[in-house]
């Protein structure tokens, strides 16, 4: 299991500072994944795509990118286009810059049901993939679980779009599946092993073995997440979520999301490894 940060730690110095600077900071702290946050819009250049790509290999770094916040596979036909290009453009330069696997928030359901935002969903997702491949950009979407009940994103629907869409897999935000049913659970190990469990049911055994996972500590309310927290700072029971990863024999990456990145990626991944 890898571990690093959503977005540059802060301690990154400022010389080289950047994308380039905060890969190489994720190395100097003992760390060996970086989620590039382009989560407001992506402003890059093909150059410092090249370097964030050089660096990350020179470190043995691994790359992902969080696309901007302000996409939604269920739009509606006028703001569908600009939701598109800010995922395709997330996907066209985080894969020159190395980044495997490129994280976006689904959207909304608009009030309405699940199975319905799906239907509309599935096929703009699909359609997006089948042209990135056609372009050669071989990257994996992976839709974040959404830690709000109004939001596309529970686990059953990021589980379907993958079913669905070759090269499309979930980012399983576990403080946000903790969060979204209002009433903190799940958060015990048990409960977890089910979660695994329907994951591996939907996409196969080897699906548990590239998880792509983000965490942090989590405040919330009765419709769901309010806001981050320092994992001490939470209910949640990451020893039991640690234990329920180790049972199903997990690999991947733990991106840590807290307010104190890399402190708490320190700690994700010094609690890991203590079991």
């Amino acid at each position: 299991m890898r571990f690093g940060t959503v977005g540059s730690p802060k301690s990154t110095p400022a010389k080289p500072g950047g994308s380039v600077g905060a890969v190489r900071q994720i190395a100097e702290l003992g760390l060996d994944a970086l989620e590039l946050g382009w989560v407001q819009s992506v402003r890059v250049s093909e150059e410092t795509c090249s370097k964030i790509k050089q660096t990350s290999q020179e470190t043995g770094v691994v790359i992902s990118v969080h696309a901007p916040y302000f996409i939604n596979l269920n739009a509606d036909e006028t703001e569908w286009p600009k939701s598109r290009k800010r995922l395709w453009d997330a996907a066209f330069y985080g894969n020159l810059a190395g980044a495997t696997d490129i994280v976006f928030h689904p959207g909304s359901y608009f009030t309405h049901p699940p199975e319905e935002v799906l239907m509309v969903a599935i096929p703009r997702l699909k359609d997006l993939q089948t042209e990135l491949l056609g372009n050669e950009i071989r990257v994996n979407l992976r839709p974040e679980t959404m830690g709000k009940q109004a939001m596309l994103g529970s686990l059953a629907d990021t589980l379907e779009m993958s079913k669905s869409i070759a090269g499309v897999f979930p980012c399983v935000d576990f403080a946000h599946l903790y969060a979204r049913s209002g009433d903190g659970k799940p958060n015990d190990q048990k409960s977890w092993e089910y979660l695994l469990k329907d994951y591996q049911n939907a996409l196969g055994k080897d699906s548990l073995n590239h998880l792509h996972i983000h965490l942090s500590g989590i405040e919330f309310g009765p419709k769901g997440e309010k806001n981050h927290l320092a994992a001490r700072e939470s209910g949640l029971n990451f020893e039991a979520l640690f234990k329920a990863l180790r049972k199903y024999n997990c690999d991947g990456r733990i991106m840590c999301e807290s307010p104190i990145l890399e402190e708490d990626a320190l700690y994700f991944k010094e609690l890991w490894n203590s079991l």
